[in-house]
């Protein structure tokens, strides 16, 4: 009886190791571009976080189509890109309505295909060093090392919040 004791509570243990060393899902990506920082959040906790690159465009929210800038807003991931002249990418899914309707308001195009991204293919070796300078074209930039770690904790469907 004994060893059937030990043999569950061994077994039980061993499970709970398992479970807590997979990682967590994202269940929320927050970005804030002030801070430059890209959070990953499981049920309102953050798990994970990264130093970004914006677009070289400014601070200010994107307005229309080669602003450079990158947007303010509620998205999400609708896809992962794997082949991109980028090192993989993560597609977020600007311009929602609101983006739409103050872009038609202006009477310009409101732009679209940003993305959650590594660097530029072949620039790899730059690694941290990209975040010297803000210089996409309103996409959100991480290291090549870190886009494989977001690739896998982030899913399609993830809500994306952008803030200034």
């Amino acid at each position: 009886m004994n060893r059937a004791k030990y043999l569950w509570i061994g077994l039980s243990l061993a499970t709970l190791c398992f479970s807590s060393a997979s990682p967590q899902k994202a269940d929320k990506v927050l970005i804030v571009k002030h801070t430059h920082t890209l959070q990953l959040l499981n049920h309102g906790t953050v798990f994970r976080t990264y130093s970004i690159a914006i677009g070289r465009g400014g601070l200010e929210p994107k307005v229309r189509k080669g602003d450079h800038r990158t947007p303010e807003g509620n998205y999400i991931i609708d896809f992962h890109k794997p082949n991109s002249q980028f090192y993989r990418a993560l597609h977020v899914s600007y311009p929602n309505e609101a983006d739409r309707k103050r872009a038609s308001k202006l009477g310009v195009e409101p732009g679209g295909d940003i993305m959650i991204h590594g660097i530029r293919n072949g620039l790899g070796w730059l690694g941290s060093l990209h975040r010297q300078l803000d210089w996409t074209d309103g996409c959100i930039a991480v290291t090549d090392n870190e886009i494989d770690e977001i690739w896998n904790l982030v899913p399609d469907g993830t809500p994306v919040e952008i803030q200034h």
